[in-house]
């Protein structure tokens, strides 16, 4: 299934959020892809970031990571870059955008 995210990061903490994203710890990446994750990339336009996730069920990959400790203090550490976050908000699972068209 694809997933795709809106996030966005604090205007004042840009650098820093690239810069922790060229240094994923590999204990998360390899979690990841053991949750069912097959690629993940995000992009970037002013604050706005937008993620396109491929993976075999995103709730599952969710609840796998969600207790991890290197997942916890990952997203502890992106908690202070972000204005709003997307894996672990209420809607969870659903946090996802909607398809409004696709080419066929």
């Amino acid at each position: 299934m694809r997933v795709a995210l809106h996030t966005t990061v604090r205007a004042d903490r840009v650098a820093e959020y690239e810069a922790a994203h060229r240094e994923v710890p590999v204990e998360l990446t390899d979690a990841i892809r053991a949750a069912g994750a097959t690629s993940w990339t995000i992009w970037r336009s002013g604050t706005d970031l937008f993620h396109l996730l491929e993976c075999e069920d995103y709730g599952r990959l969710l609840a796998e990571l969600e207790k991890l400790p290197v997942n916890v203090a990952w997203q502890a550490r992106m908690a202070e870059l972000l204005d709003v976050a997307h894996d672990y908000s209420s809607e969870g699972s659903d946090a996802g955008l909607p398809v409004v068209w696709e080419l066929p």
